[in-house]
């Protein structure tokens, strides 16, 4: 308000001041736990109730992936908001998400009074040791005449650089206390671009590449950034893959698209990238998934490598570039459109060699049994609307609609690159609580389902109508995978035990349906679709088939074979006595597949 045109700030309590510093910031959406904590707050934000729609969950791990899915779809930071000691603690999991994921966020976390401070007080826990390997920046606010200030920079640094989580604690007093000082509002910063010379000398070279791939990635795409970059490697005629769990970055469908250059990646791509004689790292951190476990690339260089990324600190991190562009990611792709696309590249044969293999992966193997995933899947990629948007939560049955289904351009794809379980039911109920007009679908596992499988009682407190597709095969089955390769046979604390899915749901008043064979899919979707509810389908898979290329036989008879040949090779005798005589030839017959 104004008195004579100066401008006069009233007092505020500090749980006021703090909602109103949502409010200018442009918080729109806030996901939480109550807890006593935070009670000012929360009486902060009924005040801004008709500006702030306060999203009540059930976990504080599904609060923080509904705000993480916010800021993944928005671009704008999500704001969970949990209580202290506990609350914070089962928050931390989707802390770790935003940072690994590249995606704005801001936590908020009840502390208790700051004059009780390392009296080990009821709940205590000091956040700024707690989270500081997890987030960009942890500050606590003590004084309510720093909320707008402290609040404000906490965004700043959430969409900064390579955007990721803010955790502030907010003590409990300091909400009661009054102050009066203005609200502040965004800063309008202009995103960095490219360095003049950056991308001709990376066109540069490109010219003189022969077997080029391209790999996106990463967090703070726009619409518009992608556009542009797909324009730009559409006129370049450029491979394109994408990193782990980024599929809504590019046209799963387009002649140019190679697969997924992740966790379980194809290991026909992973063939051809190897044989790459320029790398094109557009906003891929380059980290472990992507790289195969640091053994795609040679790490000085020998493979000349172009990266793009918002934090100069991120690259050369781990790989030498042979050229590092700092810049934002879509002020990049923007100056790549308008660069002077390579005139009759060299590389069409092998962009069509890399897509052929991309297809050759997509065809659904002739599997036994009255479900056969693959074709299921593919026959639901047909029915789905072209704006829907994907969760998936972490484990191998995650593998199946990576690898047979495709991602649309206008279509969105979120996952957790950190491998979270639990992820998949809350992201869903986050994207549809965003885009309430979209068909949202969540891909889980039975496993996931039950850590945070809870949280469909928040979609229906919120009238949103995701759909969830529950694979079951009673079992942990990225783990029993792992121990059947080692331990062949020796089943221990992977198998589970699971409730009727399409029961549970439907005692929330939900629409719930099993699906057990091939043709039933489609139709159950379309029903639960129908039905205008919060819709789960339950597919009850085969346990033998652990992952779409092996069986737990073919995994044991592997294992069988490797353990022959390591007990072979430690009887074989020592140089000196082979060198004495001439091995006779080993000669071994091929076995069926």
């Amino acid at each position: 308000m104004t008195d004579g045109g100066k401008r006069v700030v009233q007092q505020r309590p500090g749980g006021k001041l703090l909602a109103d510093a949502l409010v200018a910031q442009g918080v729109t959406h806030a996901f939480c736990v109550p807890g006593e904590s935070y009670l000012d707050l929360l009486d902060g934000l009924y005040a801004q109730r008709n500006r702030v729609q306060l999203v009540t969950c059930r976990f504080e791990a599904g609060a923080v992936h509904m705000a993480e899915a916010y800021g993944k779809l928005t671009g704008k930071p999500g704001v969970a908001i949990v209580t202290r000691g506990p609350g914070a603690c089962h928050a931390a999991i989707g802390v770790h998400v935003a940072f690994q994921d590249s995606t704005p966020l801001v936590l908020i976390v009840g502390q208790i009074p700051f004059e009780e401070t390392d009296r080990e007080s009821f709940q205590e826990v000091d956040y700024r040791k707690m989270f500081a390997p997890l987030a960009k920046w942890v500050t606590q606010i003590d004084e309510a005449a720093r909320i707008p200030e402290l609040m404000a920079h906490a965004f700043d640094v959430a969409r900064s650089g390579r955007p990721g989580p803010v955790v502030v604690a907010i003590s409990e007093e300091m909400q009661r206390e009054t102050a009066a000082v203005p609200d502040i509002g965004p800063a309008r910063v202009l995103p960095p671009h490219p360095a003049p010379e950056a991308v001709p000398a990376m066109m540069d070279m490109l010219r003189k590449a022969q077997k080029p791939l391209a790999v996106l990635g990463g967090g703070g795409w726009t619409a518009e950034g992608r556009a542009a970059i797909r324009d730009f490697l559409l006129a370049n005629d450029l491979p394109v893959a994408v990193s782990f769990r980024r599929q809504g970055l590019f046209d799963g469908t387009s002649p140019n698209y190679a697969g997924d250059l992740g966790v379980g990646a194809d290991a026909a791509l992973v063939a051809k990238a190897k044989e790459c004689d320029l790398f094109l790292a557009i906003g891929t951190r380059m980290g472990e998934p992507v790289s195969q476990g640091y053994t795609l690339l040679d790490m000085a260089g020998a493979t000349p490598i172009v990266q793009v990324h918002q934090d100069q600190a991120e690259i050369g991190r781990v790989y030498r570039p042979a050229l590092g562009i700092t810049s934002d990611l879509n002020a990049f792709a923007a100056a790549a459109r308008a660069a002077a696309p390579v005139e009759n590249p060299p590389w069409a044969g092998w962009t069509r060699e890399l897509r052929a293999a991309r297809e050759a992966q997509a065809e659904a193997p002739e599997v036994g049994g009255p479900l056969d995933l693959a074709s299921a899947l593919q026959a639901l990629e047909k029915a789905l609307p072209p704006d829907t948007i994907f969760t998936t939560d972490a484990g191998n049955f995650a593998t199946w609609p990576t690898r047979f289904m495709h991602v649309r351009e206008g279509q969105d794809f979120l996952g957790p690159t950190n491998g979270a379980m639990g992820y998949g039911v809350p992201a869903a109920i986050g994207a549809a609580v965003v885009h309430p007009d979209r068909c949202v679908v969540c891909f889980v596992g039975d496993g996931g389902m039950l850590m945070t499988g809870q949280e469909i009682a928040t979609a229906f407190h919120h009238s949103v109508a995701p759909i969830v597709l529950v694979f079951n095969n009673q079992m942990y089955g990225t783990i029993r995978m792992h121990q059947e390769k080692t331990f062949p046979g020796r089943v221990s604390g992977t198998a589970l035990t699971n409730p009727d899915f399409a029961r549970f749901i439907e005692s929330f008043g939900g629409h719930g349906e099993v699906v057990e064979r091939t043709d039933d899919l489609v139709p159950a979707f379309e029903r639960a679709r129908a039905s205008g509810k919060p819709a789960l389908i339950e597919l009850r898979t085969d346990p033998e088939q652990i992952t779409n290329r092996s069986t737990i036989a073919q995994l044991r008879e592997q294992a069988r074979r490797a353990a022959e040949g390591a007990s072979t090779a430690a009887q074989a005798p020592s140089s000196s006595s082979v060198a004495a005589r001439a091995p006779e030839p080993r000669r071994t017959s091929p076995r069926p597949r």
